[in-house]
């Protein structure tokens, strides 16, 4: 048995039965008290009625004539009583003996009983008492004391068949036991559908991301028809194993692309130290080129490892060492640190530094690894001749930088994932393709976002966003 249908159980079933069984015994203490409390209230209206008659005899004195009228008035009541056939009207003595019935029958047995003992001893003066005879058949008996004195007589009682009451109380009483079942019959046919309709697709959940935690990255829920919470997880787990699928396969795309790129200037270099190792001349043209073809590979595979271990440390976490920092300075001399090469390729840049300072809170080797990661693709994609262009902007809580070449551009598909990990854009030329992931996880470690813009054919502009720097920031953007 699951969990939650054993907490259900304990919980709100049991609750039920509580409430059900509740409900059940005062349903059946009212139904008692209706049907014998009426018999008994039936009984003390008639006794009323009588006393009405004796009252009229009078009440003034305790003459020997007054009582004797009493008497008299009380044996011919019985003598005359017309509900025979449902009551036995008895008059007792001061020891509780029968002196008359209305049947005539003079049955000790029916005047044993509590009741006359509990009318002497009552305030009220009555008594009742339910007993069986000895023919078995459960009768009630209902005393009450005469309230003047006649002669002997010093009690009225009457006794009626309970027979038909009991079969009355039975039948409320199965009754009531029936709609106790079928209540919660019903409660726990009920509430197991619906716990096994939450159990069920659980268990399903649960054996799915099993098999995805092991690597079945295909394995998918079956769509379920209720939009609930249950149908919203299984939605969810549906779209979490196709994110990862994705994932997996961006990533063996770009293990497969990282090792082209490393075995490419690898081979080189093999090449390379092949054909030198044969020369014994260092003046020998070949061999100049050779080992510059060496070293220019080699920082290849260099800024390669670095840019990978970048990525590494930023997804297990790195410290940021933030300090106040002029962006305009930063970027002024992340310009001047790849100038050189965008002379030597051939490009062109265009870049008016802003006069006044943009006070930005960042980590300064961060924030230039962000800023030349940017400035090296613009210069990879751009054409021979083309200008790479650098423009900043001060508003009145954020700068901004944007970095615009005029190469091939991206395409639409590639533009929304070109920030994700693993992803590698189908025009892509060498590299990791790991750069701009990097650029965008120190960017927003630093509060700020990336926003690139592409169009095919025309150049792509990659604009960095940062918060300008305000007194008490420093607390901000603490080790990641």
């Amino acid at each position: 048995m699951t969990s939650i249908t054993r907490r259900w159980l304990q919980g709100s079933l049991l609750i039920t039965v509580l409430v059900v069984v509740l409900a059940e015994s005062l349903f059946l203490y009212n139904s008692y008290q209706g049907l014998y409390g009426g018999v008994q209230r039936a009984i003390l209206n008639r006794f009323s009625t009588i006393e009405g008659r004796l009252q009229a005899t009078g009440t003034a004195g305790d003459t020997g004539d007054t009582q004797a009228s009493r008497s008299q008035a009380l044996r011919r009541t019985v003598e005359q009583f017309e509900e025979k056939d449902k009551f036995e009207f008895m008059l007792l003595d001061s020891s509780g003996s029968v002196l008359a019935t209305a049947s005539g029958t003079m049955n000790q047995n029916l005047a044993e009983g509590k009741d006359f003992y509990q009318a002497q001893t009552s305030a009220s003066g009555t008594g009742t008492a339910i007993f069986r005879t000895p023919d078995g058949e459960r009768v009630m008996a209902v005393t009450t004391l005469v309230p003047y004195a006649a002669g002997g007589i010093a009690a009225m009682r009457m006794i009626t068949s309970l027979s038909l009451i009991d079969q009355q109380w039975q039948r409320y009483l199965l009754l009531s036991l029936g709609v106790v079942i079928a209540v919660l019959g019903f409660t726990l046919w009920s509430g197991l559908f619906f716990v096994r309709s939450i159990v069920l697709p659980l268990a399903q959940v649960e054996a799915a991301a099993t098999r995805i935690a092991e690597g079945n990255l295909e394995n998918r829920l079956p769509d379920t028809r209720y939009n609930d919470e249950i149908g919203r997880l299984c939605r969810t787990i549906n779209q979490m194993a196709e994110a990862l699928a994705k994932t997996e396969k961006m990533k063996n795309e770009f293990i497969s692309s990282v090792s082209h790129e490393l075995r490419t200037p690898l081979t080189s270099i093999k090449g390379w130290v092949e054909t030198i190792s044969n020369i014994r001349d260092p003046e020998d043209e070949n061999y100049r080129k050779g080992i510059a073809i060496i070293s220019a590979e080699t920082d290849r595979l260099y800024a390669m490892v670095e840019e990978l271990l970048d990525f590494s440390r930023l997804q297990n976490g790195i410290q940021l060492h933030c300090e106040v920092l002029d962006l305009v300075a930063e970027v002024t001399d992340a310009a001047l640190f790849v100038e050189a090469r965008i002379n030597k390729e051939g490009l062109h840049l265009a870049y008016e530094e802003p006069p006044e300072p943009y006070p930005v809170w960042a980590d300064p080797a961060r924030l230039r690894q962000v800023l030349v990661n940017i400035l090296d693709n613009a210069i990879k994609y751009s054409p021979p001749g083309g200008t790479i262009f650098i423009t900043m902007e001060h508003r009145d809580t954020t700068v901004s930088i944007s970095i615009r070449d005029q190469g091939r551009g991206i395409s639409p598909e590639d533009l929304a994932n070109v920030k994700l990990k693993f992803f590698k854009a189908k025009n892509a030329v060498r590299g990791s393709g790991i750069g701009l992931a990097v650029v965008d996880e120190i960017v927003r470690a630093l509060g700020g976002t990336v926003d690139i813009t592409s169009t095919l054919g025309q150049g792509t502009t990659v604009c960095v966003i940062l918060p300008t720097y305000h007194p008490g920031q420093e607390h901000l953007h603490q080790p990641i």
